[in-house]
Formats: structure tokens, C-alpha cells, sequence
């Protein structure tokens, strides 16, 4: 069946494409479109501009002037002949085009159709497929670039030489069933246990990258915490370089959760800015207070703002047990008025924290706090500028569920157990990988996963 939807985004814009895929496209576009010159397309005008206008032809009404160009498969993105159909910009324009299309033969295409049957076609391998719609989502630089990896197959590349380990693996197995009486097996658990290790560690490699990954595509969590007045809607200000939250000297201003994105280096932030923490009888201040707790639980870190101007109170001292266990970097804030404790006293409060001192309002410490940011994500055992990284959820589930087959099989070479119960571990972990390129998935995982695309994608 031949599909057609609208490929850019809605609205007033200098262009809008309309999209056909399917053996039948340049038959429907040819009902619509009226060359300037020719007519008609045919398989010469491959890969070529052509200009002219889409008409009504049954009213012969005139519905836009275009560009129109016609790509013969398998060389496309779908891998199927394929007409895109440059219009004006715009709901209107866009909209009469599609629907003429759809009147002379063309399907309206499902989310994600497009890439979906490109995947169907053997032109992108599932995880390849995925990339696409992380890529139209990419908030930053570093982002895009790890998505646009993952296109070019840096993860199909690495799952492909792990699942051929395990391939190997497989057939030892099968060798050892299948003859027994060849006297191989002690050879075979040897040489299983070798490989084994070996696609153990590469698939713990991935999942190293998993929570970097996440952050990539999603943003790191940060939430801004802090008693009233100390600061924190001020901050959240600095830190985006716009009045984005209301700031007064009244304690309880900020009543709600406030989100906002910002690129830090090429780190996406995504950052709260929450209700100060403290006992209150106003009912919405309450509720505001009870999600600023909640989302510390989902924060990937905490920014503590406490006022160095004021004397400790119960609530510094709740937030302080909340950050505690928690990855967190603390600000001591209005340093440019007279300071009601130090820096070490309060160090030795709160134990081994990183400590920075500001005066948010005068932007004093707010590059060191961006710097130590930046200095905590890219920190550790993960080289986030590899080439394989890890941002996909499902991705990472799948990984796991590989990890724990293969510990299993280790445990059972180890163990000297019958070789036909090895066997189910390793396939298990073969067919597991499988689902990521999609060599092994089901119809209703497919459903699921180009859901999420935009329709024209």
C-alpha cells in the first residue's frame, strides 16, 4: 500500500513537504502534479527537481505551485519509490495537497511509518531506526552527535560482534549434542568459559554508558532546593539568562514546579526550580512543598541553596538530611551581606560536599557552579565521547536481560552442568541482543516503537 503523510512540522514556515512512499507514487503523483513542461513524471526525472503545480484535475483548481521530486528504489530512504512534494509553508497549503493525495489512491501513513518501513526493507536495523527520532529530539550539540552515531550503526556494530561470540558459543554447544561420543567437551567448556567472559564484559562496557546515555537524550535531572528567600527562583534566572521565575522578597513565591531545559557545555539540564521547603498553613504552598520532595527522589542531582546571611534554622537542617546521601552540590548564597556562619562550620555539617559560595544576584559563583556541573557528568569511569553510548531505555533493558543470561551460562560452565542446559542461557542471550537490532522482535514491540514517531517520520 502506497502512504502519504505531511513530513514538516505545522505551521507558517517558507516550505512544507508532503511525502508518498510505495510502489504507486509516481502514478498518484502524477494525477495530481502538471509539469510546467512535461506533464507527466516518469523514472528519467529520478533524483530530479522538477517544477509545476499540484491540480485538482477532476475541477482542474489550481492547489499550489511546487517543487516536486520523484526517487526511484531501492535507492531511498523507505527503499520503495518515493515522490516528495515541495509546497508553500503554511496549514492550509500543506493540508489541500496531502488530502488530494490521499483522494487519488494514497494511505495516510501511521507514526513512524516511513522509518518503519525502512527498517521492514533491510535499510536501517532496528536500533539504527530508533536514532532517527532521538536525533529530531537531540536538545544539544553532544546529543545529536551520540544519535548520528548510533544512525551510522556505532551500537548495531557492537551488538552484531558480541551476538557472533555468541554464535560461536552456540555452535560449540550444538557440536557437543549433537556428537557425542567426539570427546570434545572438556575442550568446549574451556573454550565457552573464554568467550563467555568476554561477551560478559563487553555488555557490561554498554550498560557503563546507560545513565550518561539517559542524560544525553533526557537532560541530567537538577533540582534547586532550598528553604524560602534563599534564592533558588534567583538562581534558576542565572542559570538560564532570563527572568523565567518570579522573584520577590516574599517567602513562598514559588508555589509549583518550574522546568526549564538549558545547555550547559553540551550537557542538556533539565532543571527545577521547586517550592522553598518549610512548615506553612497555606493548603497550595503545601502541595508545592510535597512536590518539591518527590522530585528530589527522581533528581540525578541536587542544588542546596542555603542563605549565609541568615542564622540555621529546622528547615536547613531538614534539607540538609535530604541531600545528605545524595549526589548534590551546595551553594552558600548572598555572601555579599554579613555572614552568619563559615564556610568550614558548615562544612562540617554537611561532610564531604562540594561547597560553593555565591551572591546569585551580583552572578558571583554562578560559572564556578556551571564548571562543576560540567566537571561532575563527565567525570568517572565513562568516556562519554565514545562512539557507543547507551541513551536508549529499552535499549539498556534488553542489555540487562542479556547480562543476567550470560552470568547464568558462566555459572553453569563453570559448574560442569549438563551442556544442553547452557545452551538455553546462550540463545536466550543471542535472541535478547536480537531485540535491540531488531533480528529478534515481535510485531507488537515494533507497534510500540515507531508509535513514538511524529507521522510524517
Amino acid at each position: 500500500m502506497t502512504i502519504a503523510a505531511i513530513s514538516t512540522a505545522v505551521g507558517e514556515a517558507g516550505i512544507g513537504i508532503v511525502r508518498i512512499s510505495g510502489n504507486k507514487s509516481l502514478d498518484i503523483a502524477n494525477k495530481v502534479f502538471k509539469g510546467n513542461k512535461l506533464d507527466i513524471l516518469n523514472e528519467n526525472h529520478s533524483k530530479r527537481l522538477v517544477y509545476g503545480h499540484i491540480v485538482d484535475k477532476e475541477n482542474n483548481k489550481l492547489i499550489d505551485e511546487v517543487l516536486i521530486s520523484f526517487m526511484k528504489g531501492p535507492y531511498t530512504y523507505t527503499r520503495e519509490d518515493m515522490v516528495e512534494i515541495y509546497c508553500h509553508g503554511g496549514i492550509i497549503s500543506v493540508r489541500k495537497v496531502l488530502d488530494l493525495i490521499l483522494k487519488n489512491g494514497a494511505r495516510l501513513a501511521e507514526p513512524g511509518e516511513f522509518t518503519k518501513r525502512a527498517f521492514l526493507n533491510g535499510r536501517l536495523d532496528l536500533s539504527q531506526a530508533e536514532a532517527v527520532i532521538d536525533i529530531i529530539r537531540a536538545k544539544t550539540d553532544k546529543s545529536f552527535e551520540t544519535s548520528l552515531n548510533q544512525l551510522e550503526g556505532s551500537i548495531s556494530n557492537k551488538i552484531k560482534e558480541i551476538r557472533n561470540i555468541l554464535l560461536e558459543m552456540i555452535a560449540h554447544v550444538e557440536v557437543s549434542i549433537d556428537f557425542p561420543d567426539e570427546d570434545i567437551e572438556e575442550v568446549t567448556y574451556e573454550d565457552l568459559e573464554a568467550k563467555g567472559a568476554t561477551v560478559k564484559e563487553e555488555i557490561k562496557k554498554l550498560l557503563l554508558t546507560a545513565d550518561r546515555g539517559r542524560i544525553l537524550r533526557d537532560g541530567l535531572n537538577t533540582v534547586i532546593l532550598g528553604k524560602p528567600n534563599v534564592g533558588k527562583s534567583s538562581l534558576l534566572n542565572a542559570i538560564l539568562r532570563e527572568n523565567r521565575a518570579i522573584v520577590t522578597d516574599i517567602p513562598g513565591t514559588t508555589r509549583d514546579i518550574i522546568e526549564e531545559y538549558v545547555n550547559i557545555d553540551g550537557i542538556p539540564l533539565r532543571i527545577i526550580d521547586t517550592a522553598g521547603i518549610r512548615d506553612t498553613e497555606d493548603i497550595v504552598e503545601q502541595i508545592g512543598v510535597s512536590k518539591a520532595k518527590e522530585s528530589v527522589e527522581k533528581a540525578d542531582l541536587i542544588i542546596a541553596v542555603f542563605d549565609i546571611s541568615r542564622e540555621l534554622t529546622d528547615e536547613d537542617f531538614e534539607i540538609i538530611d535530604i541531600v545528605k546521601e545524595r549526589k548534590s552540590i551546595i551553594l552558600l548564597n548572598k555572601i555579599d551581606l554579613p555572614n552568619k556562619f563559615t564556610k568550614p562550620y558548615f562544612q562540617s555539617i554537611i561532610g564531604d560536599k562540594q561547597i560553593i559560595e555565591t551572591s546569585i544576584a551580583s552572578q558571583i559563583g554562578v560559572e564556578v557552579l556551571e564548571k562543576s556541573i560540567k566537571d561532575m557528568f563527565y567525570s568517572g569511569e565513562v568516556e562519554i565521547y565514545s562512539d557507543t553510548v547507551i541513551t536508549n531505555v529499552r535499549h539498556k533493558n534488553q542489555l540487562e536481560k542479556a547480562l543476567e543470561n550470560i552470568k547464568h551460562a558462566l555459572h553453569d560452565i563453570r559448574n560442569n552442568v549438563p551442556i544442553d542446559c547452557i545452551e538455553v542461557d546462550l540463545k536466550n542471550c543471542w535472541e535478547n541482543l536480537g531485540e535491540i537490532s531488531g533480528d529478534t522482535i515481535g510485531e507488537d514491540i515494533l507497534d510500540k516503537i515507531f508509535s513514538e514517531f511524529c507521522i510524517g517520520k
